[in-house]
């Protein structure tokens, strides 16, 4: 099991700096999260954020792959229904090559009208695009249909897909489930049957809603405005371009009451120690691969980015690390 993390390049008014200086700091993010241990290196897209949420997560993920030696480079997720398959197939070889095959790539079908407006693609039939994106970006690369041809044969493929639906059409499609959860590995593996692979295959990833502090009430009354912003915008930007009416703001508060089901809170600040457990009881029998957290909240303070690198990278992995078994001399 690998524990990545994940950037967003979110860079909201109240605490924007030039946007050049931003991508530029990002960048010294991930050397040193290569630096204290992590796994990989994770980037995400969407379009028309008013914090400049990075849109173009490949190119990102090129720049980064030329900063690292190590660490695992991948999307969570890139949108293919928005490119043309061939497009998809040439920009993510790219990154695999001048990552000397690190790049784990993640797909998804994304949820936001305004997105697929922006490049004339037709929001209701995009699992339906994603799927044939898919398949075809799939075959370029075993068939010689683009050149250069990635380093990994095959490139490891995530499917970031929503609900039971998205689980068995990643199943079908042979991907890693981007989702970790233990009611939809039923679904991913009845997907997985379908599509002619061993349901004994299955593996799965997923962004966990974590990050790492020494005092964690210390740090969320430093983060709870960032975490706002990044909640709130997301809730608003779902029901863009619909006729579905804005959902009310959410405080602070209401992102620290706990789901009465057990699940994920919408952001958790835990020590190392905490943050271990929590993930052992909610993730028990599940085929983890990687584990992805948030490497920065909105524009947070750069004193507590670099301080969640390091715990995630120096304590968090050597504590989920399995631990040697003992064997005693009679």
């Amino acid at each position: 099991m690998k524990l990545g993390c994940l950037f967003d390049l979110r860079n909201p008014d109240g605490w924007q700096r030039p946007w050049a200086n931003h991508y530029a700091q990002t960048l010294e993010w991930c050397e040193e999260a290569e630096r204290r241990g992590v796994d990989g290196l994770w980037f995400t897209e969407h379009h028309l954020f008013e914090d400049g949420y990075l849109p173009q997560p490949l190119t990102f993920a090129a720049a980064a792959a030329a900063r690292t030696r190590t660490v695992r480079i991948g999307t969570a997720v890139v949108l293919p229904a928005l490119r043309k398959p061939a497009q998809l197939a040439e920009e993510a070889a790219v990154v695999d090559l001048i990552s000397g095959g690190r790049l784990e790539l993640g797909l998804g079908a994304g949820y936001r009208v305004p997105e697929y407006r922006l490049f004339d693609a037709d929001f209701g039939r995009r699992f339906v695009a994603t799927e044939r994106a898919i398949r075809e970006t799939r075959r370029l690369w075993a068939e010689g249909g683009i050149t250069p041809r990635p380093v990994q044969q095959p490139l490891p493929l995530w499917g970031g897909f929503y609900g039971p639906r998205g689980a068995r059409m990643a199943g079908r499609l042979g991907m890693g489930l981007l989702h970790i959860s233990h009611e939809l590995l039923g679904p991913y593996r009845e997907g997985l049957v379908e599509g002619g692979h061993d349901p004994a295959g299955a593996q799965m990833s997923d962004l966990l809603p974590i990050m790492l502090a020494d005092d964690p009430e210390a740090a969320w009354a430093r983060v709870a405005p960032h975490a706002v912003h990044q909640k709130n915008s997301y809730r608003q930007g779902s029901v863009e371009g619909t006729d579905r009416p804005r959902p009310p703001l959410i405080s602070a508060a209401q992102l620290r009451t706990p789901p009465p089901d057990g699940g994920w809170g919408a952001l958790e600040i835990l020590t190392p120690e905490d943050a271990a457990a929590r993930i052992r009881e909610r993730t028990a029998g599940l085929p983890l691969v990687h584990l992805i957290f948030w490497a920065s909240i909105a524009g947070m303070p750069d004193d507590l980015v670099a301080r969640n690198l390091q715990l995630i990278g120096e304590r968090l992995k050597p504590l989920l690390s399995p631990q040697p078994s003992v064997v005693g001399h009679g």
